[in-house]
């Protein structure tokens, strides 16, 4: 059969476009701005890795161009300027956007005495989690697609220049925390701000705050608290688990991205929450040691009795929140319902918390 010259270069133009799929898609660099430095080692470097792995896996048809704070938005605007169309997309924490939506935002952030990293995966991914989490920016207005997109293991919960033996110990403290934390913390009589990670050494240096806590050891290690205080506070009891996301503005999700490239970007953020919860676990022991061995740094779990009081009082904060905000009250009890259903595997699944194990 003969074919015809017109005919045989549109059956070798769809040859070629079978051949290569990447080379049919619309080529989009999406300007990102990232609400902590990229050479923070589990933090800031998941969106790198993360813009890598689009380059690759769309033949570099999608491509993140990322920022650093302050380049294109401040750490606290980033979450406006993407809604707003100033910003393709922001990689950021829904506990940054307290100041927007409320504190009910940072539910999707992390929770005082919550969820660890499996419990927490499993309340978003298939537990009604990321549903409310869409609705909640959708009711207030804002034009973002949201996606988890990393996982920090635990943090510690705090650098002082003295041991806390007891809540008398927090008063008058002014002190940088972060989230839902931050409330239990002021009820109990600490001064707290929640700076960005880059403005936390010198306030500390010009003393305009005693103490901090901001993310696991590694990531503390690069902002040198270790140089004024000494004594480090663990377990994190405000963020056992803290949630990262990818915010993309609508306009562009919906209207510039393909299907396919969509798919790239919510699959690349799911190996980003996997990848980041796994090097975040892997990388910490290193750096403890150096603190105990070359740094003069007093690692120290709180006791049951404080742990005691923080958990008294974040149920005391929770009630509170609860009768001013019906929305966060509806998150709360949705998660509730979520963990004690989930305590049930909890409890015959895994093995008892290895309290005679806790770090000395």
């Amino acid at each position: 059969m003969r074919i015809d010259p017109p005919r045989l270069g549109l059956l070798l133009g769809l040859m070629l476009l079978c051949a290569t799929p990447g080379l049919a898609e619309q080529r989009v660099i999406l300007k990102t701005s990232v609400y902590v430095p990229l050479n923070l080692a589990g933090l800031g470097t998941i969106p790198v890795g993360l813009a890598e792995q689009l380059a690759q896996t769309s033949g570099g048809t999608l491509r993140l161009k990322l920022y650093g704070p302050g380049k294109l938005a401040a750490a606290n605007q980033i979450f406006e300027a993407v809604h707003m169309g100033q910003l393709h997309a922001g990689y950021t924490t829904a506990g940054n956007q307290a100041g927007l939506l409320g504190r009910k935002a940072a539910f999707f952030s992390s929770v005082p005495f919550g969820p660890g990293a499996t419990e927490y995966l499993a309340w978003l991914y298939h537990g009604g989690g990321r549903e409310l989490w869409r609705a909640m920016y959708d009711k207030a207005g804002f034009k973002v697609h949201s996606i988890p997109c990393g996982l920090l293991p635990p943090e510690t919960s705090g650098w002082f220049a003295r041991p806390i033996e007891s809540a008398e110990d927090l008063q008058g403290l002014q002190m940088r925390f972060f989230g839902l934390g931050a409330l239990v913390m002021e009820k109990l009589g600490v001064a707290t701000s929640q700076l960005p990670g880059a403005e936390i050494f010198p306030a500390l240096e010009k003393g305009a705050i005693d103490a901090t806590e901001f993310s696991m050891p590694s990531i503390d290690e690069n902002l040198g608290f270790h140089k004024i205080l000494k004594y480090n506070y663990f377990p994190g009891w405000h963020q056992q688990s803290t949630v990262l996301e990818l915010i993309v503005n609508r306009d562009v999700w919906q209207q510039r991205l393909s299907a396919a490239q969509r798919a790239q970007i919510e699959t690349a953020c799911k190996a980003a929450v996997l990848d980041s919860l796994a090097y975040g676990e892997a990388i910490q022991l290193p750096v403890m040691r150096r603190n105990i061995d070359e740094r003069g740094v007093e690692n120290r779990y709180w006791s049951d009795e404080m742990l005691d009081l923080f958990e008294r009082t974040w149920l005391d904060v929770v009630a509170e929140e609860s009768a001013k905000d019906p929305e966060f009250k509806r998150i709360w009890d949705h998660l509730a319902d979520f963990r004690a259903r989930y305590a049930v595997w909890d409890r015959w699944a895994f093995l008892p918390p290895p309290g005679s194990r806790r770090a000395e």
